[in-house]
Formats: C-alpha cells, structure tokens, sequence
C-alpha cells in the first residue's frame, strides 16, 4: 500500500540542513547536538528555579522570559527537522519525533492551563541522543537490547501485572472483612492500596492491620512480596540474555528520508522506510 506521508524532492540545502541536524559526523553537525544539549541541560535548570518559591520571587519575571526564548529556539529547530526529512510525517510521529513536540507543547499550553509549563522537564528525554552524539555505539547497542527485550516481554509482563492486579484485590477485599473500617480499612479500594503498598514491599506505615489475624495476613503478603519482585526481573533477564546473542551493533547514522535512528552498522537501507542510507 503506498505511503500517504509525501516526499520533498532532496535539494542540496535540505541535505547540508539534515547533515548539521540530524547527523553528528562533521564539526557544524557535532557543534549543533552538543549546543543541543547544553540548550537541553539549561532549559530543565531553568523550570527546576522556577518551581522554588523563593527563586521565583525574586527572578521569576526574568525565568519565564527565558524559558519561552528556549521554547521559541525548540520549536524553530523541531521545524527545521521536519524540513530537512523527506518524510516529515513519519519524523512527527516517531518517537524521537513525538518526544521532540512534548518538548515544547507544555508552554503553550501554560497560556491555558497554569502549571505546565513545569512538564518542560520531559525535553530531557532529548538527551537520549547523547549516545548518537559521542559515538558511544556500545551504549547504542545495549540500550537497543535493553528495547528488544522489554518488547519480547510484554506479553509475559502483562499477564503478570493482571495476576498482580487480582491478588492485590482479593488480598484487599479479606483484609477489609478481617479489620473493618474501625482499624482504618474503610473500603475495599483503601485495602487494594494496602495490599499493593505491602506487596511490593513499600510499606509506607500509614495504614496498618491491628488485629491477629489481620497481623498474620499481612506477614504473608510481605513474604508472597519478594516472590513477586523476582518474576519480572527473571523474565526480562532471560529476554536481555537472548537478545544480546543475535543482536549487531547499531550504527550512529539517522535516515535522511524518516529521521529514525537504531540501524545496524551494516544497514543499506532504512529499516522503516527503505531509503538508502
């Protein structure tokens, strides 16, 4: 079925634009990310201030000024990558992409809704590109691993978190005919809480069983708790482990066509569009 998202004819200014942008390979491209990062790095630094009280009295004028300069500079440079792409609709939602809009999406909407501006700090997802940057090709091997294996897992992770979900909520409801609402235990959602802040061994001692059999109940879900922890960390160990016996090393190189970064070091073409790389 061909692709609804159109193609831009590539021009040699795209290419140079793409080059600097998307690739770190030559010294304007290298100067660019790590300008990036720095503009990253400061940007969070400056929503961090802003949340103080007392920084945002006295600055506060001064904080916001800047944080919307940054959110100008980001939402410019966002364009110019979807200018650079030949297809920029398979960049936008991507999910470099569409980590690249949340990046600036929350001060604007703070003209609407107060307070999002503070979900500015999500930009520094954009730091993932530290490792494409720095030619830190192991790193980008190892975090595509890490990626496999969380995906050949989600089934068995799944399932797991739903048995989860139903012994949390039979546990809650024996605890909540066991204690009543006269030990604190008022509804049966207040003893599901319980249950998993006891089962995953948090125990933050707000809520606490009082009578012997409740006492008892409780000390078994303690021990079912370390049980639990295990399963997860078992599935995805024997995933990672898997996964790192067929995996190749993933180049540095990004599509100049989608954008899409994690192809392997002998790649030809784009694993997600086909253009030549």
């Amino acid at each position: 079925m061909p692709s609804t998202d159109p193609k831009r004819p590539r021009t040699p200014w795209r290419s140079r634009l793409h080059e600097v942008i998307f690739e770190s390979d030559t010294p304007a491209g290298k100067a660019f990310d790590i300008a990036l990062i720095g503009s990253i790095l400061v940007s969070v630094t400056v929503v961090m201030l802003e949340s103080m009280a007392n920084v945002r009295a006295r600055y506060g004028t001064l904080l916001i000024q800047v944080e919307w300069l940054f959110t100008v500079l980001f939402t410019i440079e966002y364009l110019l990558r979807l200018l650079s792409v030949k297809r920029p609709l398979h960049y936008a939602t991507s999910f470099l992409g569409i980590i690249d809009i949340l990046a600036i999406l929350p001060t604007y909407l703070s003209l609407f809704i107060p307070g999002t501006q503070y979900l500015f700090t999500i930009r520094i997802l954009r730091l993932l590109r530290i490792f494409r940057i720095l030619k830190l090709s192991e790193y980008l091997s190892e975090a595509s691993i890490i990626v496999t294996a969380l995906k050949a897992s989600r089934r068995k992770i799944s399932v797991f978190i739903l048995t989860v979900l139903t012994l949390v909520t039979i546990i809650g409801s024996i605890m909540y005919i066991i204690e009543g609402e006269e030990h604190g235990f008022d509804s049966i959602p207040t003893s599901i809480y319980w249950a998993i802040v006891t089962l995953t061994t948090v125990g933050y001692g707000d809520l606490s069983p009082q009578t012997p059999a409740g006492k008892a109940l409780a000390s078994l879900v303690m021990i079912i708790g370390y049980g639990v922890i295990a399963v997860p960390t078992g599935i995805v160990t024997v995933e990672i482990s898997q996964a790192a016996q067929k995996f190749q090393k993933v180049s540095a190189q990004s599509c100049p066509s989608c954008g899409q970064e994690g192809h392997d070091a002998d790649a030809v073409f784009c694993k997600y569009c086909g253009h030549h790389l």
